[in-house]
């Protein structure tokens, strides 16, 4: 796979209406070939079946993918490596840490948290890097440590929970206070 087969597959599927109202959705804060989800899951749904046989991340590919000035690029490495997410490691997190401090908003930032709460499951060391991500000056890396957690269900560390919460109780941030209501 390439990032302009990627592209190309982006591009046949372009809508020009879409693009200015999911743009507009997002306070126009970027550029969008207007797929909305079947029709960019549909885009690269054999890429990802493809993926999986490899059974290894290509960062390579995430990399270009995020660097694209199109969202659903950036989508696309979401959806990509929650789709590889039982290949994502403890050190891989400190690779995807760049799409969580770039190009951010809770449109990706939700995704990506999901990664560090799974990773979270099988290494206790993530405990402790969302623990110091909760006292982050960036607000989207404080809101993966709040949310990681957010689909364990059963198996939420309530002890971490309470301390990473803790230390967002006086945010005035709107995206911070929005993920502390929800636990």
């Amino acid at each position: 796979m390439n990032i302009e087969d990627l592209k190309k597959n982006f591009e046949k599927r372009a809508n020009e209406d879409n693009a200015i109202q999911i743009a507009k959705y997002l306070r126009n804060q970027f550029v969008f070939y207007g797929l909305k989800s079947p029709a960019r899951m549909d885009a690269y749904h054999q890429i990802l079946k493809d993926e999986k046989k490899k059974k290894q991340i290509d960062w390579d590919l995430l990399d270009q993918a995020w660097n694209d000035k199109h969202r659903e690029m950036q989508y696309f490495v979401c959806d990509y490596l929650l789709a590889m997410e039982k290949y994502v490691s403890y050190d891989d997190l400190f690779k995807i840490e760049h799409y969580v401090r770039t190009k951010q908003w809770w449109d990706t930032i939700d995704s990506l948290m999901k990664l560090y709460g799974y990773v979270g499951l099988k290494d206790q060391r993530v405990d402790q890097l969302m623990l110091d991500w909760s006292k982050d000056p960036d607000k989207w890396v404080r809101r993966v440590a709040i949310e990681h957690q957010l689909l364990r269900k059963d198996r939420i560390n309530t002890a971490l929970l309470s301390q990473i919460l803790g230390n967002n109780l006086e945010s005035d941030e709107f995206f911070i206070n929005k993920a502390l209501v929800g636990h």
